[in-house]
């Protein structure tokens, strides 16, 4: 392989001469290999959106040559279009706040931006990673502008999936409307009710959840670009940090906004903290939804679709796998969600140090959670009531005599069950059809008197 030859502070080192990066990210190859995980590319294509800007604001107000601005500026849509995927190689963890991610992504920039003006790679002295790519910007202002940038569009995507799983959810409510049940408390029978209640059930939660991750894109909002190092602007002009946000804005499409405070907006990530939390709901409504789906399953209540072969050992078994792997989904959620505590916690004075490991697992929570949901929607459509079953278990609950209370009172109930306890039949329902009469006891145990929010007189 041929190499070129590039200059750092520390001293020199070696290239592949086809390579976009550079020396900076040649030695962050070498210093960081912790795990599998690379630096997300949605935060790459924020990031290469963020240069864009940059370079169209410098380019506006003087500070960068039109030419190089426009070279810059198509290497930028590249990066953005994933054409050189490639070349972001960095791991995910990795020290500086995210310095090394910023500098491959301008190692990158620059070098597509020399091959287009026809120069070679690293000629830096035509265009400069630094003094050009990186002009009057700092990691610290355009990594986490870059990274609120990219969680916006992988929020939408998640309020798009989660709304999948709730129209499904609510399309069986009103399938299931007229099945009747008992319903469970502490793994024990209750009180009957409709399947399509319990349904309604979870839509109502999942339909929480559709509300708080659209919501979450106005958390976001907010982001601190022309902050540069630490908040306050130092080393970037006045009319660049007021131009470079309506540059962003147009470029990405969103409505974004200059903090008031971008110290505050630098050194603190409570942000991001609380739209984790978001999320975290969201895979604690999974975990119950799953775990709610298989013991429904399991009764025979409702079945499944099946999706593949449950066993290498026993022939014809057929586990619940979609919501195993939902329920695992929603525990490595709940998992990041500390991940991103701790990292913004630790951040001291005007940084946050561990932004790449808060990036990376709220990244992944989105994306794993956008996933999930897209295949738990499909999986719900094809979910079959066994009313049967239900029939079954609901005739011949003893907590059935609970919908007579209000009508024939409390202690007549317990002698009727007392009696029936005493026979060998089984069903309840006949039984209290030969106490009460067939009309009356249609009439209790009718599915909307079950789920009617309080009995008719």
């Amino acid at each position: 392989m041929d190499y070129r030859t590039e200059q750092d502070s520390l001293g020199s080192k070696q290239v592949p001469i086809n390579a976009y990066y550079g020396i900076h990210t040649a030695r962050a190859l070498e210093n960081f290999s912790s795990g599998t995980r690379r630096v997300p590319l949605c935060l790459i294509y924020a990031l290469a959106m963020v240069k864009r800007a940059a370079a169209e604001a410098n380019r506006d107000l003087g500070y960068l040559p039109p030419d190089i601005a426009g070279a810059i500026s198509t290497a930028c849509d590249d990066v953005s279009a994933g054409k050189l995927d490639g070349e972001f190689m960095l791991n995910a963890f990795q020290g500086g706040a995210g310095t090394s991610t910023n500098m491959n992504v301008n190692e990158v920039l620059a070098n597509r931006a020399l091959e287009i003006s026809g120069q070679p790679k690293g000629a830096y002295g035509v265009i400069h990673p630094l003094d050009h790519v990186n002009k009057h910007q700092s990691t610290n202002d355009v990594y986490p502008t870059a990274l609120k940038v990219a969680l916006i569009g992988q929020f939408r995507g998640l309020a798009e999936a989660v709304a999948g799983v709730q129209g499904a959810l609510q399309r069986k409510e009103k399938e299931f409307a007229g099945v009747v049940k008992i319903g469970r408390t502490e793994l024990q029978e209750a009180v009957p009710m409709t399947l399509g209640a319990e349904f309604s059930a979870w839509a109502e939660a999942v339909s929480r959840d559709r509300w708080r991750t659209f919501k979450c894109e106005e958390r976001l909002r907010v982001v601190n670009l022309g902050g540069t190092a630490i908040g306050t602007g130092l080393g970037a002009p006045r009319e660049y940090i007021f131009l470079v946000i309506e540059k962003l804005r147009a470029i990405t499409g969103l409505g974004l906004a200059r903090g008031e405070n971008p110290v505050g907006e630098t050194a603190n990530a409570d942000v991001l903290v609380e739209v984790s939390g978001i999320l975290k709901a969201h895979a604690v409504n999974l975990l119950k939804l799953s775990n709610d789906l298989r013991l429904l399953n399991e009764l025979g209540e409702i079945r499944l679709p099946s999706l593949q072969a449950g066993s290498s050992l026993m022939p014809g078994k057929v586990n619940p796998v979609l919501c195993e792997a939902a329920a695992q989904a929603g525990l490595l959620v709940i998992a990041n969600d500390m991940l991103v505590t701790e990292a913004a916690s630790r951040g001291t004075l005007q940084i946050i140090e561990f932004l790449p490991l808060l990036a990376t697992a709220l990244i992944e929570s989105l994306e794993i959670l956008k996933d999930i949901d897209i295949k738990l929607a499909v999986h719900i459509g094809g979910i079959k009531a066994d009313e049967a079953k239900c029939r079954y278990y609901f005739d011949r609950s003893p907590t059935l005599v609970t919908a007579f209370v209000p009508y024939v009172g409390y202690d007549r109930c317990v002698a009727m069950l007392k009696e029936f306890e005493a026979l060998p039949q089984e069903n309840l329902n006949d039984f209290l059809v030969e106490k009460l009469g067939r009309e009356e006891v249609e009439k209790v145990l009718a599915p909307h008197n079950l789920v009617g929010l309080g009995y008719r007189k």
